[in-house]
């Protein structure tokens, strides 16, 4: 039971914060869900909700989806996907985590500070960054900073970010669940998975319009960076037993 109202809770925050931002879910989730069912399956799950929460954001926003900047984008991430559950396979699983926590961390301090860079601007930002979120998030399940970078470059509102952001999660996320698989999980821990989900962006469609744009957005980014310095530590402490 314990483990139901831990997996109950850590959906719930993700999936309020994902409605409120366009991909919070893996930034605030995917540590958690690492640190309680293992490093592939807390990967895999994350993929798992934070694309099915970006299919139901998208279908009210739709029409604010940029294909000229989206396309590139996709393109890229479907190239890196594989590689990255490639690399999931292969490194020692401290390792992974810790690589891609100091990249979530770079970037989410970058964003944070209003970093610009001339990478990610124009058509080849936008295969890089879309290059560098497929791999991220099929490797640690958190591939949206590099998203965030081009759209803060791009200048891009909080309202145009949200429906672009929650497009290129379906995509990246079911190239990810393509090549990862699905999550194992029991009966129970699907059906609070689904109810917390549910929960969680119906929560975070209520209070999304009293929240300003610029506390939207420093909130995910604090979140992030927060989760995933906890992980990085928790999970080398563990491995070190």
């Amino acid at each position: 039971m314990t483990m139901e109202v831990s997996l109950a809770a850590i959906v719930l925050l993700g999936g309020c914060v994902q409605w409120l931002t366009g991909m919070g879910f893996a930034l605030v989730a995917a540590p958690a869900l690492v640190l309680l069912l293992g490093p592939a399956q807390g990967v895999i799950l994350a993929n798992c909700a934070a694309g099915a929460i970006s299919v139901v954001g998208l279908a009210g926003g739709w029409r604010r989806v940029r294909p000229a900047a989206m396309v590139p984008l996709c393109l890229a991430a479907a190239c890196t996907v594989p590689a990255g559950a490639w690399m999931t396979r292969q490194l020692p699983r401290p390792v992974l985590l810790s690589v891609t926590g100091a990249l979530v961390t770079a970037a989410v301090l970058l964003v944070l500070h209003g970093a610009r860079v001339p990478a990610l601007r124009g058509g080849k930002g936008a295969v890089t960054a879309g290059a560098v979120g497929g791999f991220m998030n099929a490797a640690a399940g958190v591939g949206g900073p590099p998203i965030s970078l081009y759209a803060l470059n791009a200048g891009w509102t909080v309202r145009e970010f949200v429906p672009n952001a929650q497009f290129y999660g379906v995509a990246v996320n079911t190239l990810s669940l393509a090549a990862n698989g699905a999550p194992h999980l029991t009966a129970p821990q699907w059906a609070v998975t689904a109810t917390a989900l549910t929960a969680g962006a119906l929560t975070g469609s209520r209070i999304a319009p009293r929240i300003p744009e610029h506390r939207a957005r420093h909130l995910v980014l604090l979140l992030a960076g927060g989760a995933t310095t906890m992980t990085k530590g928790l999970w080398g402490v563990w491995a070190g037993h």
